[in-house]
């Protein structure tokens, strides 16, 4: 399902029941890759690829707020995206997320039709 509200296409990334707090799950979406996160204080996303090098973060492990990167072992804060140890440099992207109900929502980027044609 996906719902547009303005410049923000909401999409379903998964369910409140698929991940386990301190979790991260994988969501592929019109080609491109996310990471979504449990943690204690609710859900998070960023894109899905380190940007180190090219692993899934999907592949990591979450660490008190923290992703690690499963081919080098560098960290990201989950929340902000912010690089925290080498040999990562570049913050990862963010995502807005939203539950309505039992499904968790990725806030995308809406391509307005116009800007298209």
């Amino acid at each position: 399902m996906t719902v547009d509200s303005g410049n923000t296409k909401w999409v379903v990334a998964c369910t409140t029941d698929d991940i386990d707090e301190e979790d991260v799950q994988r969501f592929d979406h019109e080609g491109a890759s996310y990471a979504v996160y449990r943690l204690s204080t609710g859900f998070y996303a960023s894109s899905g690829w380190c940007t180190h090098e090219q692993a899934h973060l999907a592949d990591g492990f979450v660490l008190g707020g923290e992703i690690e990167c499963p081919r080098h072992q560098g960290r990201f804060d989950i929340i902000s995206g912010k690089a925290l140890s080498p040999p990562v440099c570049v913050k990862l992207e963010t995502y807005p997320v939203r539950v309505d109900g039992h499904e968790v929502l990725l806030g995308l980027p809406a391509l307005a039709a116009k800007d298209a044609a």
